[in-house]
């Protein structure tokens, strides 16, 4: 079996740290400690934290401010992980079993796609609709999903398109999914990063008995250094998915989850939100601009939610070509649409300060001169 590399975090692996300015990064720019906590003198609380192992399934303040977030959960339906890629791993692992099948949404992040190809498991796809406003395929939905589906995966709000499934979208995922016994697992990072509603995105919890849903403090709170993630789904399940956490991470941070805790303390929450929902909406706009300038050479359907487009070209290049070009001759780094199996588009972040998206489109424009 031919192991599929995961090419979008490869490729940020490679080149985030060489670049003048990382468009990749799909959450709003990081806030600082002294942000966070205040700018007075560290809390006491914290200065006498002993740097020990933590509650290994997340300390119980965090588990109960994850648990509110979500109708009719408690601490016994949270298993706190490191970042949201260890809950998507450590759920598949615990999900699929030989002969199951995945069903996931394209375009998407493809972690979960890559996880059931790298371990032998049949992977069908539907899509959202490019030429609709990426609205939902619902008879692509129903002819990927089969009685060996296991798993439906979807991200909601989607990456990389922005787009927020309505009500039907999602109660038509629910049905088919009922339709054959399959788990839905919703990766739910975007949550409160909404650009054109104050409203946040209903989550899947709840609607259906069989769902995992997936967050993090990295896109809405600005947080992505904690590295700490969740899972949220019925309490055996949770049971079951904290078995393979201490296969791996065992756990995150004691520091980490302090601080978790107190970023979505309600107070701190609505502050941190209210802080990337102003970047997004702030920096929207010069994307947008900028993209209009351009002589039709780019197409795009505005995002939902999320600090990211994904902004269809009008050139004779390949996407992952075009990225490293952008790279190497402008020092911009963006994501290629190969990476979300959709090429001649880019995911380009827009979650920064005006002058430096200013100064990113400036340089990408110089170097686009070349190719038109």
């Amino acid at each position: 079996m031919t192991f599929a590399p995961f090419e979008l975090e490869y490729s940020q692996s490679v080149w985030e740290q060489q670049v003048d300015i990382n468009l990749t990064e799909s959450g709003v720019h990081p806030i600082c400690l002294g942000d966070l906590l205040g700018h007075d003198e560290m809390p006491q609380s914290l200065l006498e934290l002993e740097i020990n192992y933590p509650h290994v399934n997340g300390i119980p303040e965090l588990r109960e401010r994850i648990a509110a977030l979500y109708e009719g959960v408690t601490v016994d339906n949270v298993l706190v992980t490191v970042g949201a890629a260890e809950a998507n791993q450590i759920t598949m692992q615990t999900l699929l079993e030989a002969g199951d099948e995945l069903a996931t949404l394209t375009p998407t992040y493809k972690q979960v796609w890559g996880i059931a190809e790298n371990t032998g498991h049949k992977v069908s796809t539907f899509r959202l609709d490019s030429s609709r406003a990426w609205q939902l395929d619902t008879d692509q939905l129903q002819s990927a999903v089969t009685p060996a589906t296991k798993v439906i995966a979807l991200v909601n709000p989607n990456n990389p398109t922005g787009h927020i499934m309505s009500e039907a979208e999602m109660d038509a995922v629910v049905a088919v999914a009922d339709r054959v016994g399959a788990w839905i697992l919703a990766d739910e990072v975007y949550r409160g990063a909404e650009r054109e509603q104050d409203s946040e995105t209903p989550s899947f919890i709840g609607r259906y008995d069989r769902v995992v849903a997936i967050g993090s403090m990295s896109k809405a709170y600005g947080l992505p250094g904690l590295r700490i993630g969740w899972v949220v789904a019925p309490a055996d399940m949770v049971e079951a998915i904290w078995r393979r956490h201490e296969y791996t991470t065992i756990t995150a941070t004691m520091l980490s989850n302090h601080l978790a805790a107190h970023a979505l303390s309600p107070q701190v929450r609505q502050r941190l939100i209210r802080r990337a929902r102003n970047y997004i909406r702030n920096g929207y706009p010069v994307l947008e601009s900028w993209m209009a300038s351009q002589g039709g050479l780019f197409s795009w359907t505005p995002p939902q939610a999320s600090a990211v487009a994904f902004i269809r070209y009008d050139l004779d290049i390949n996407s992952t070509e075009l990225m490293l070009k952008l790279i190497r001759e402008a020092s911009v780094f963006v994501g290629a649409g190969d990476s979300f199996g959709m090429d001649h588009h880019l995911r380009v972040a827009f979650g920064q300060e005006r002058a430096v998206l200013e100064d990113a489109f400036a340089r990408i424009q110089r170097c686009l001169e070349s190719l038109r």
